[in-house]
């Protein structure tokens, strides 16, 4: 038998894979941003409703949805976890270079359905390999890792803007696919090795991987998991959450292009605002909840970005729209980090991808109806409508978080 060694949680390893981990990460949010930036411009093309421009995304989720336990399993009973963020990186970018040669509203369907597939292995991957690597600073590390999906978000956008002043979408769909073949490559190269079993992560011998756990083990423990009160009430809250966001990122590019008739660079720079201010508020909402406790922070973002949405509505067909843009982005954005490290603090550590994987099956199904249902409110009442809608949909976010238990400690 050769010997398992730990590798010391404060390594300068662990902080070189730290980081690269959350480079894979901003290119998992780079491709959805750049989407986000090229609706408006298909849905024109290709002359579509906002209901189907909604469609669109709750396809993606719901394809989320159905791959994302299934995602989570395969993490907890398999070893090499960087394998399995390089695929899912991979599996993410290739789609939206096959959109690119597609004429057909349901191929885009098609496409769109293969993206949240792939999506399903990254954070049930990444998020347990990262929690455990650094017990005792779990919100900032997952910050930090929540930081690179902001960069991604915030930089896509205001960088294919500028390339669509001079390339057709199609081109662009195809250029872009590039970066995520790069950063895959390099995550298969240094992490290919990298599993996480019950001493930590740790690098797999010549002969490869063993898995994680057996897989009777695993089942064995699957029916406390879903006893866990704490994994229904955040992950509802989160499904909720998500509704917000999706509609968000769906609509209020299409705002800014239909409504207030800005050029796509323009979108882009908006949307860049909005990620930018996520981008400095998550590791100060990391490190809050560190210190201060995960409800108090959540519970404050959260009617906070209730309370911007209601602006963003009163506001309408004016710039002041634009500056609550921003400031929602800094409320938004501030909790995913912190109910990614409260989720895995309350459930069984040898259980975390399966956890995580219920999470943002959750977020999947409310991010699925948030676009069409924000849809459905715009075709009948117009735009600024969708965002009071939203304002509500946060607003039941926050109950949930208000009925969770006290305490209850992760198992080994």
């Amino acid at each position: 038998m050769s010997a398992v060694v730990p590798v010391p949680e404060a390594s300068r390893g662990s902080y070189r894979e730290m980081w690269l981990i959350t480079l894979g990460h901003s290119l998992t949010h780079w491709y959805p941003a750049t989407f986000y930036l090229l609706m408006p411009i298909i849905g024109k093309e290709l002359g579509l409703s906002y209901s189907q421009i909604g469609l669109i995304m709750t396809c993606q989720y719901v394809a989320g949805a159905v791959a994302n336990i299934p995602g989570g399993v395969i993490v907890d009973t398999v070893g090499r976890k960087g394998v399995l963020m390089a695929t899912s990186l991979f599996w993410v970018g290739f789609p939206y270079l096959l959109m690119g040669f597609t004429h057909s509203y349901l191929m885009l369907l098609g496409c769109v359905a293969l993206v949240g597939f792939g999506n399903s292995l990254w954070h049930p991957t990444a998020i347990p390999t990262l929690a455990r690597r650094f017990p005792d600073r779990k919100g900032l590390v997952l910050s930090l890792h929540g930081m690179g999906g902001n960069v991604g978000d915030a930089i896509a956008p205001i960088v294919v803007g500028a390339l669509l002043t001079t390339l057709t979408w199609r081109q662009v769909v195809v250029l872009n696919v590039v970066p995520g073949i790069v950063i895959a490559l390099l995550i298969f190269v240094f992490l290919g090795t990298l599993q996480l079993g019950g001493a930590g992560a740790r690098r797999a011998g010549p002969t490869g991987a063993a898995p994680s756990q057996s897989l009777q083990d695993y089942f064995r423990g699957v029916p406390e998991l879903f006893r866990n009160r704490s994994l229904i009430l955040l992950s509802t809250s989160s499904a909720f959450r998500s509704m917000t966001q999706s509609a968000l990122l769906t609509f209020v590019p299409v705002f800014l292009a239909y409504e207030l008739g800005y050029s796509p660079f323009l979108v882009g720079a908006c949307m860049f605002a909005l990620q930018t201010a996520g981008f400095v508020a998550a590791p100060v909402a990391g490190h809050l909840s560190d210190r201060m406790g995960r409800k108090s922070v959540m519970m404050t973002s959260m009617a906070m970005t209730a309370v911007v949405l209601v602006f963003m509505a009163l506001a309408g067909k004016s710039l002041v729209f634009v500056f609550f843009v921003a400031v929602l982005g800094f409320f938004l954005y501030a909790i995913r980090p912190v109910l990614q490290a409260w989720l895995l603090e309350t459930t069984p550590k040898n259980m975390g991808g399966t956890s995580i994987g219920v999470l943002f099956g959750a977020q999947a199904l409310g991010s699925s109806t948030g676009p069409f249902l924000g849809g459905l409110v715009a075709d009948r009442y117009g735009l600024p409508a969708t965002f009071t809608f939203l304002a509500v949909t946060i607003v039941v976010a926050n109950l949930f978080i208000f009925f969770m238990p006290r305490a209850e400690a992760a198992k080994a």
